[in-house]
């Protein structure tokens, strides 16, 4: 009889969970989207600097940032999940250890968690921002050291604001994707949208009713994070003088939605 009773779909169970959803579950909700944009933001500057170091002039330099990105990229980050939290304790070298930071108990699996994503997320973000830099005209670069500026200055008012218009759009693909890959969290029992959702529907048989339900709520972050990218990248081009109209931005998006590759469903 149970089992007869779980392969049925419960829409009163589906609609009380899509709509008021349990505490749990939007503890969850708001893990994996705080530990998206955490994990997002040390990428950027991790995968700048690993970007830099591809430039340089010196060959050890290039040598350390392409390393990291051949094993970061080469390597899956299910692996790269289970050696920074289990292998480095393992072996002595790190123990992550819940930490309280202004007042809010933050997990030592959530720790763990954010760094890699960071460092895995790092090495996409080298590979863009490079390829951002890479598309600013060298006459520029030249222009600006010919006026006095330091290579720091012009790459701070020349360079990347220029660049910033390549960057974006892969940038906010990529965050995108690694924000389903927060799914796979669950593994190191950091209790994001995922796990919860396995607990729910361990406790409840309606597996097949709260899963749908997680699916959603993943479909109605990635959609809110487009309209957002491309709010934003409508406002870097009319910061450039390029103006689209509003019918372009919802064309724009609607395209970004048919192609998975611009979701980050495909990486390259």
């Amino acid at each position: 009889m149970m089992l007869a009773s779980a392969l049925q779909f419960d829409s009163s169970f589906f609609w009380h969970e899509l709509l008021s959803p349990s505490g749990s579950f939007l503890g969850g909700l708001w893990r994996t989207v705080y530990i998206s944009v955490l994990a997002q933001f040390f990428a950027v500057i991790i995968g700048l600097g690993v970007a830099l170091a591809r430039r340089s002039s010196h060959r050890t330099l290039r040598g350390i940032g392409g390393f990291y990105v051949w094993v970061l990229r080469g390597t899956p980050l299910l692996v790269q999940l289970v050696i920074v939290y289990d292998g480095l304790a393992a072996t002595g070298i790190y123990t992550f250890r819940d930490v309280s930071v202004f007042g809010v108990l933050v997990l030592a699996s959530v720790q763990a968690a954010i760094v890699t994503l960071a460092l895995n997320e790092s090495a996409y973000m080298s590979e863009i921002i490079r390829a951002g830099l890479a598309a600013v005209d060298v006459g520029q670069h030249e222009a600006a050291l010919s006026v006095g500026l330091t290579p720091t200055q012009v790459m701070r008012y020349v360079v990347v604001p220029q660049a910033m218009r390549f960057v974006i759009p892969p940038l906010g693909n990529d965050f995108n994707a690694m924000m389903k890959n927060t799914s796979i969290l669950s593994v190191i029992g950091v209790p994001e949208m995922f796990l919860i959702t396995q607990e729910i529907s361990s406790s409840t048989f309606h597996t097949f009713e709260i899963f749908v339900v997680a699916a959603l709520y993943y479909l109605v972050l990635t959609t809110i994070w487009s309209i957002v990218q491309s709010w934003i990248e409508l406002k870097i081009d009319r910061s450039w003088g390029i103006t689209r109209s509003r019918q372009s931005l919802w064309a724009g998006l609607r395209a970004r939605i048919k192609n998975p590759r611009s979701l980050g469903l495909v990486r390259s």
